[in-house]
């Protein structure tokens, strides 16, 4: 077998395996949530508020319908992980061609049905009417382009199954480097608008998926399938979905209550909604160290699952929930005290009351990043040892949190009272996570935990 660049995380130290896997995660999560900010960032600045307002009140819907694909492969990676930690590359194979078939007929009927609905969603979310034309114009194009968006998610997952962390980066530099530069040449250029946004990011994700492809090809022949690998095993699509829709519910749900409180927000117009959006993107910049150890450990305790190794499991969740927690600490004085600068990212510091909307959010929030860090390090532990429900459940508490507060406040209180929903939100989904891990590995403690022989 030609030399390939896969990882094997049940040897070596859990905290070196875990930081320099982490790395290049956070930097290729960074650089995906790129897309939707460089739109963002050059509409704000070339075209004005109202296109910030406009794109920015898409990041909910936006994380809804790209969470699902991003569950879904994940999930399915999960097994991959598995079966390579267990060394069934045959069995590891036939799961990556079963995927396959998956993400392209569910890809399919999302783009129809999302295509069909686009207006009657934005109403839903009280999307003002002088925005209407615009934000429906950018998601149309971005539904289109879905099925470049599930090729790469699904081919960095297996990457990363693999304990690839770094190629799926490399390619998304690339690409989110042609999507400032289309970005600006469309718009600043062409006077093409939001929709010459949407048009750069598919294009650029494209690209990126492209790039996994060809690299898979010629780098990866433990990944090169062949004709046997497709052919259909009973119960291999129910073992993938088991924990692809679990993830993906977990994803969707924490994006419908994202997308509830965005509907509260939009009331108060489009200002409003300018400096929520703005914050929640410098938000998710700033937690993606979280949610690239989540990824890491999902991956990690993956193969060693595979391997037997649960010693190496709660090893590798202990050192991880340390350096969290440290990283939290670091968040809550950096946002509560820097937040104003990064906006200035999106909107002209002349725009105060924008500025002034997204300081109020940080200020409301900060106090709770410990909570959201931990989210993503048991939520991932629980899903790489394949347990996929309990993870889903922390989505649904969280959805329940939210929507909570949402119907308490809205209308009847300030703005800074909707922003509280995330904390709700943050704690509500602790509550069966943590308790199950230790109930799982209390469990495990009890038994001998041999190598999973195959999925099958």
């Amino acid at each position: 077998m030609k030399k390939d660049m896969t990882s094997d995380m049940t040897v070596g130290n859990p905290v070196k395996l875990i930081i320099w896997f982490m790395i290049p995660m956070f930097l290729g999560n960074v650089f995906q949530q790129f897309y939707n900010i460089a739109d963002s960032i050059v509409a704000g600045q070339f075209i004005g508020v109202d296109a910030l307002a406009a794109i920015g009140s898409t990041g909910s819907l936006m994380f809804f319908v790209t969470g699902w694909l991003n569950g879904m492969s994940s999930g399915f990676a999960i097994i991959v992980s598995q079966m390579f930690g267990a060394k069934k590359y045959d069995d590891m194979r036939h799961y990556v061609a079963m995927s396959v078939y998956l993400m392209f007929g569910i890809t399919a009927v999302m783009t129809v049905g999302l295509l069909a609905f686009n207006e009657p969603i934005l109403r839903l979310m009280n999307s003002p009417e002088e925005l209407m034309g615009d934000v429906k114009a950018y998601m149309g194009i971005i539904y289109a382009g879905l099925i470049v968006t599930a090729a790469y998610n699904a081919l960095a997952a297996f990457l990363r199954a693999l304990g690839d962390s770094k190629s799926p980066l490399y390619f998304l530099i690339i690409s989110a480097a042609i999507n400032v530069v289309l970005d600006v040449v469309f718009i600043k250029f062409l006077g093409m608008g939001v929709e010459g946004c949407a048009y750069a990011t598919v294009i650029a994700q494209a690209v990126s998926a492209v790039c996994c492809m060809v690299y898979i090809i010629k780098k990866y022949p433990i990944l090169h399938l062949e004709k046997k690998n497709f052919a259909l095993r009973r119960g291999s699509f129910a073992k993938l979905l088991n924990l692809g829709i679990p993830m993906a519910l977990q994803f969707s749900i924490t994006a419908i209550g994202t997308i509830i409180v965005q509907g509260a927000v939009n009331v108060y117009g489009a200002v409003y909604m300018a400096g929520f959006s703005a914050a929640g993107k410098i938000q998710n910049i700033i937690t993606m160290v979280a949610v690239s150890i989540g990824a890491t450990i999902a991956t990690y305790v993956g193969q060693n699952r595979g391997a037997g190794r649960m010693d190496r499991v709660q090893a590798g969740v202990k050192c991880s929930w340390i350096m969290l927690l440290i990283w939290a600490a670091i968040e809550m004085v950096v946002m509560y005290f820097g937040g104003k600068y990064f906006t200035y990212l999106f909107i002209d510091p002349s725009e105060t009351a924008v500025v002034e909307v997204s300081v109020t959010y940080f200020r409301t929030v900060f106090w709770a990043y410990p909570f959201l860090c931990t989210i993503f390090l048991f939520r991932n532990a629980l899903q790489g040892m394949g347990y996929g429900l309990v993870p889903m459940l922390g989505g649904i508490f969280e959805l329940v949190a939210r929507t909570a507060i949402v119907l308490l406040v809205a209308g009847k209180t300030s703005f800074a009272g909707i922003c509280m929903a995330d904390p709700a939100a943050w704690i509500a989904a602790l509550i069966p996570l943590i308790p199950y891990y230790y109930y799982i590995m209390k469990k495990y403690k009890k038994q001998t935990v041999a190598p999973l022989s195959s999925i099958d």
